[in-house]
């Protein structure tokens, strides 16, 4: 195994714990619009926030307008905990508990962190490593910000800042891909290209760019499946206009061989 192929099998193994995990994508089982206030959660009918997991009676929410939440399940009330690039969080028992905001809609997301869909996951079905596509890419900075209105795989809409532009050259044809979103200080791009929706998930595959002066290395090898691959309940976005290309990129993680329970499946033709 060459060095190059072994950081690409780390990187892999990474991804899989990270995807397993607790806080990972796999055993999330409801995600329910909430607004400011106090209120019931629980499987209970009676409660204000039904939700699908948990005893009859969890506990007491209480929301603030400006996202602060708490939890009182009996003990006494406890702040829901800031977590870098993730949505406040707070474990109850078996249930990690997340109050996220998405276009100014606050919602309640819950795991199952004793789910089997963690332990019984099969795995991600990757294409062979290909260094040719491990892209160094020029990397330009915009004279100011840029809004971008981006869609969401819900049907919604959002809109991001966009400060940078990637460039690279493909057969002869010059590439712009726009990096719509940041992950820990890295930017991070929404594609789709000629092998959506037949090799790849159809909405979108994520990539993370690796920043090096004024180069960016786009390493289509470490193109991974976004979370609404796995579960309908996560808000994924679309990749705009310019990073949709028009050739294929063999190159990274197929689609789910096994579709998740409520997996959506996504049409790239629209």
């Amino acid at each position: 195994m060459t060095p190059y192929e072994t950081e690409i099998a780390q990187w892999r193994a990474d991804r899989l714990a990270a995807l397993t995990a607790e806080d990972g994508w796999l055993d999330l089982t409801d995600r329910i619009d909430i607004a400011p206030g106090r209120m019931t959660v629980g499987t209970a009918a009676d409660n204000d926030v039904a939700i699908s997991v948990g005893p009859g009676h969890l506990g007491v929410l209480t929301l603030q307008p400006d996202g602060r939440a708490r939890f009182d399940a009996g003990a006494g009330a406890r702040e829901f905990a800031s977590v870098p690039d993730n949505p406040p969080r707070l474990k109850v028992g078996d249930l990690l508990l997340e109050v996220m905001e998405v276009g100014g809609q606050h919602a309640l997301r819950v795991r199952d962190t004793a789910s089997p869909a963690r332990t019984a996951f099969s795995g991600i079905d990757s294409f062979p490593v290909d260094p040719a596509w491990r892209i160094e890419a020029d990397w330009q900075a915009l004279d100011q910000a840029q809004p971008l209105g981006i869609d969401l795989v819900t049907g919604a809409a959002t809109s991001v800042q966009l400060t940078h532009q990637a460039h690279f050259t493909h057969e002869g044809a010059r590439v712009t891909l726009l990096p719509t979103h940041w992950k820990s200080g890295k930017p991070m791009f929404v594609i789709r290209d000629r092998t959506s929706g037949r090799e790849t998930y159809g909405a979108s595959r994520f990539l993370i760019g690796e920043v090096v002066g004024d180069r960016v290395v786009l390493d289509f090898n470490k193109a991974f499946n976004p979370p609404c691959a796995f579960t309908d309940l996560a808000v994924c976005p679309l990749p705009p206009p310019q990073n949709v290309m028009a050739f294929a990129i063999r190159a990274g993680e197929r689609k789910p061989h096994v579709p998740e329970p409520g997996a959506r499946a996504f049409d790239p033709s629209g």
